[in-house]
């Protein structure tokens, strides 16, 4: 949490608490002054300042120096958390044995770990990551050190907030009731447990760090002369170094982890690293935290169970068509391209938050892709072998199948930037058999991107070129633990804490499942999309090439429909809108609440989250936000109704393949089956 100034609350004073002063004074009675005069002076000042100070200083002696007594038991209690009662003869004999094979797990884990690392491979990114995370901390602290007055003033900001602290910690050990200097924050669960507040060991651990992370956050805000990405990359470093060194993430200084290795006897510790042995070699050497319990879900069965049949099968995709629920569908189909950086069925999670399944029911006929999880054999195959082997065949498919010659078409994210690039290749080549287009969270402008181009740059670029020459593609974990540090306290030290500490198996959800299950991405497909999208930004500056064809996206002039959420830190809402200006057609901008993932799966029925239309994508995005129109639910009707109004003719149901295909296999395929 942040707390800034105006958020503090008010306390009285920045002196010490009765008993402290008392103590103070009953020590320097005890020293030996060579002036008389002058020790009778010093004791009538003391006398003063604490009869104007604090009452309680006047109070009898008997009661100051039980308060003095108090002072120093609590500064001595401050030195470690409250001890539970005494062990057994038998609990202690237990506690040893599991400690013994704690030291057994953990040699497993450092085995799995060193055993799993390619010498070359995770260390060099790892490498390159931590000599930018120097350099970029490195930039700041010129800013701070460079002028010596400037440096003491940061410095005595600091010393006063933990002082400040320490001072409200002392006052409630000798029974004040004083309001924390920086109160709990009901939303930052990692301090949920009421230790956190009611013992005042802990509150001063919880206070003092989140009032040093805040500091740190400030001295990044306040540097000047830093460009927007050191600035950026300076606040990510700090909110990730800040993180990791919470309270909350160590057993001697957790009350929650505190009390369960206790009641357990060690027990939660080696069921910790058992998982922690297990989830390395799960990641190949690279740790892959799980995030949900991956045995209470079936492919086909538990998630991406909408029916359907695989019609088509190449290099790059599995084609997918689904059976219909109506006795009429609309005419024109309806082809999705998810993203490849995890697997199709987030459009298909299950029958309550299915995207493919309510709108198989609104009475389309929907095409989705499910595009390989890659081997060393695809490496090769880039954003062109993606978009004709994926994107244009499946064009050729649906027409197949159906009959149809015009589509409309849906992508989401990268998979939405990809056909962005194949609409104005289409445009550029006067191919036009796709009619609409709607994009769920896709960027096409870089130049704003979020969290995600913090963590690119040349020296990165380089390690991870160099990592998937050896192997042909990205490693799926590498990709996934890159999202999880973007929001490290839900998705690391959440389940650190509960997984190798508290020794807890994750429960079951399917979304956390689906974004476990990682898919590899080919060398050549990353490399480009990185190079020309994040670190270049070639597609809004013209710049853009596909297959010899130069990209300019105004030659899109068919109606776009543009979905961004408001928590969006992969696809920032404003990033999508100052993209959507450069389409060159009618584009109906929509914001919707919520983040990258739950603001796009939210289905009707939920009722949750909102969202808000505004018209056109002009002007700037502040100023929409100001004017747009709220609504309350899922947007996805008001999709409905934008795109049946377009081509609002039926037809009878079509099966799939049409009985021109030969049907491969079952929904969901096989390519969405493969564990990278």
């Amino acid at each position: 949490m942040t707390v800034t100034r105006d958020e503090e609350p008010a306390v009285e004073g920045r002196k010490a608490p009765p008993g402290i002063e008392a103590a103070s004074e009953a020590t320097g009675r005890k020293k030996k002054s060579k002036k008389k005069g002058e020790k009778k002076a010093k004791a009538a000042a003391a006398k003063t300042r604490e009869t104007a100070a604090e009452p309680a200083a006047s109070a009898p002696r008997k009661e100051r120096k039980a308060e003095s007594r108090a002072a120093e038991a609590g500064a001595q209690s401050m030195l470690m958390p409250p001890i539970p009662s005494p062990l057994t003869s038998a609990e202690l004999e237990l506690m040893a044995e599991n400690m013994a094979k704690l030291v057994d797990q953990g040699r497993k884990a450092i085995a799995a770990a060193i055993g799993n690392v390619d010498a070359g491979g995770p260390r060099s990114e790892l490498a390159a990551s931590v000599a930018d995370a120097t350099k970029t901390l490195g930039v700041v602290a010129e800013y701070w050190l460079a002028k010596p007055d400037r440096a003491a003033v940061a410095q005595a900001e600091l010393y006063g907030g933990l002082s400040e602290i320490w001072r409200q910690t002392m006052r409630r050990y000798t029974g004040e009731n004083v309001p924390p200097i920086v109160p709990p924050d009901p939303a930052d669960k990692r301090f949920a447990s009421p230790e956190w507040e009611q013992n005042p060991f802990f509150d001063w651990l919880r206070q003092s760090y989140l009032y040093t992370s805040r500091w740190a956050g400030e001295m990044v805000d306040k540097a000047e002369g830093l460009d927007p990405q050191t600035r950026a990359k300076a606040a990510f470093y700090t909110r990730l170094l800040s993180s990791a060194v919470s309270p909350s993430n160590f057993v001697a200084t957790n009350p929650e982890l505190l009390r369960a290795t206790i009641e357990n006897k060690g027990e939660n510790l080696i069921r910790g690293l058992k998982m922690f042995a297990e989830d390395i070699n799960a990641g190949g050497g690279v740790l892959k935290i799980r995030q949900s319990d991956d045995s209470k879900f079936r492919l086909g069965i538990d998630l991406a169970n909408t029916p359907g049949k695989v019609i088509w099968r190449n290099d790059v995709m599995e084609l997918i068509q689904y059976s219909p629920t109506t006795e009429e569908v609309y005419a024109r189909p309806l082809l999705l391209m998810p993203p490849w950086i995890n697997k199709f069925y987030v459009l298909d999670l299950n029958k309550d938050k299915s995207f493919v399944r309510w709108a198989v029911e609104q009475g389309f006929t929907v095409f989705i892709i499910s595009w390989v999880n890659p081997d060393e054999s695809k490496a090769e195959k880039g954003f062109e072998a993606y978009m004709h082997e994926g994107i244009l065949t499946a064009l050729d498919v649906i027409e197949k199948a159906t009959g149809e010659r015009k589509v409309t078409a849906a992508g989401y994210c990268v998979g939405g930037t990809l056909l962005a690039l194949t609409l104005a290749y289409m445009a550029a080549t006067g191919d036009d058999r796709i009619e609409s287009v709607t994009f769920f969270a896709t960027q096409v402008d870089f130049s704003e991107a979020g969290d995600l181009q913090i963590l690119i740059d040349e020296a990165r670029m380089a390690a991870l070129d160099e990592a998937m020459a050896k192997t042909g593609y990205l490693e799926g974990v590498k990709m996934a633990n890159a999202f999880n540090m973007l929001r490290p306290n839900e998705l690391i030290w959440t389940y650190v804490v509960n997984n190798y500490m508290k020794g807890v198996e994750p429960v079951a959800f399917d979304l956390l499942y689906w974004n476990s299950d990682s898919t590899r991405i080919p060398r050549a497909n990353h490399s480009f999309y990185m190079r020309s999208c994040y670190l270049e930004n070639r597609i809004t500056r013209g710049e853009m090439v596909m297959s010899g064809v130069p990209i300019n996206l105004r030659l899109v002039k068919i109606p776009v429909y543009s979905v961004a959420t408001k928590e969006d830190h992969i696809a920032p809402a404003r990033s999508v809108f100052r993209g959507d200006k450069f389409f060159g057609g009618d584009v109906t901008y929509v914001l919707g609440g919520s983040g990258h993932i739950a603001g796009i799966i939210n289905p009707p029925a939920k009722g949750k989250y909102g969202y808000m239309t505004g018209g056109p994508v002009k002007g700037g995005f502040d100023e929409w936000v100001a004017a747009a129109e709220e609504h309350p639910g899922s947007w996805w009707p008001h999709w409905l109704q934008w795109i049946t109004a377009q081509a609002p003719r039926k037809v009878p149901a079509r099966e799939p393949g049409g009985g021109k295909l030969e049907i491969l296999c079952d929904a969901p395929g096989e390519y969405v089956r493969v564990k990278a």
